[in-house]
Parts: C-alpha cells; structure tokens; sequence
C-alpha cells in the first residue's frame, strides 16, 4: 500500500474533531477555536492552509445549508460548537457528501481513527438524542397490542368491516 503524502484539507479537520472527542471522551462538541488549535498542533499536514476554517465553519458541516463543498462531516450544536457526524443526524437536503474520511486517503496512522468512529462512534447515541426526541421515546409504544393478532390478521379484519353504502358489512371469518 502507498503511504498517502498529503492529507486534503477537509480530511485533516475530520481527524482533529475526531482526535478531539478520542482524547477528551467526556465532552460531547467542541468550539471551531478549539479544533482549530488541536489542528495546528497535531500538523496532520505540514502546513497550516487557509481553507481549513472555511471546512471547519461551513464545508463539512451537515446541519447548514452548502456553499460549495457538500461534506457531511460535522453536525453543529444549538450552542454552535460541532461534534461528528452520526448516522441518523439531520442535515440540510442540499448535503450529500462523505461523511468520513476514504481510509486510501490518510496516512495509516489515522485509520484507527476511522475504525473507532465506525465501530464505536456512531453506534453509542448521545443523551440527548435519547431524552430530547419524542418519537423516538415512543419506540415500542404499543407493542403488547399485537401480540395475539399479526398485521396481516389485523388488515384482514377491518377491511372486513368495511361497508358499502346501503350494505352491511361483511364478516372476515365467514365470506360470503
């Protein structure tokens, strides 16, 4: 395999966020200043480049309508600080971009990195997805009611009971 040499930019933010919430497992975002400083001491490319904060405020950003760049790298909070993107977040419709970083595109010592988000990252949901979403607090709702009847069971009989006008209605247990 071919050591990559130069990291793209909108991949070099993707590693900082993601080195961030690794190394600091206990906050759920992080400020742009603070991915911004983490970037420029972790020198995933030997330069700093200007369009690194164009990336971090706008181009990877899920959740803000695209300028140009349509990445879905980061979701940004109400209290605008940004964390990674999860599976299941919402995002502007306009956004159809990659979400992570192509493993043939970073340096081997970052493809960790894209095993934690894949493994670990996106499969733990935060709190406050968990506590804040009324429909998903609603899952299982219900469930007991369909214990003695399937779906298909229960189509069967109110389609049965519908009526025509004028006629009565038909019993699903006794076709005529």
């Amino acid at each position: 395999m071919i050591e990559v040499e130069e990291v793209r930019v909108a991949d070099e933010c993707w590693i900082t966020l993601a080195l961030l919430h690794r190394e600091h497992p206990e906050q759920v975002s992080f400020s742009p200043r603070q991915i911004l400083n983490r970037l420029k001491q972790e020198k995933a490319h030997p330069e700093f480049r200007p369009g690194v904060q164009p990336h971090i405020y706008l181009h990877n950003v899920a959740n803000i309508r695209p300028n140009s760049a349509k990445y879905r790298m980061f979701y940004r909070l109400d209290d605008g600080t940004l964390r990674l993107f999860r599976p299941g977040d919402d995002c502007d419709a306009a956004r159809t971009g990659k979400t992570m970083p192509e493993r043939s595109h970073l340096p081997r010592r970052y493809h960790q990195l894209l095993d934690w988000y894949e493994n670990e990252y996106c499969s733990h949901r935060s709190q406050d997805d968990e506590n804040g979403d009324p429909v998903l607090q609603m899952l299982g709702v219900g469930r007991e009611i369909w214990i003695e009847e399937g779906a298909d069971a229960f189509v069967a009989r109110e389609r049965g009971s519908w009526t025509m006008e004028g006629q009565p209605a038909r019993d699903p247990q006794n076709p005529r």
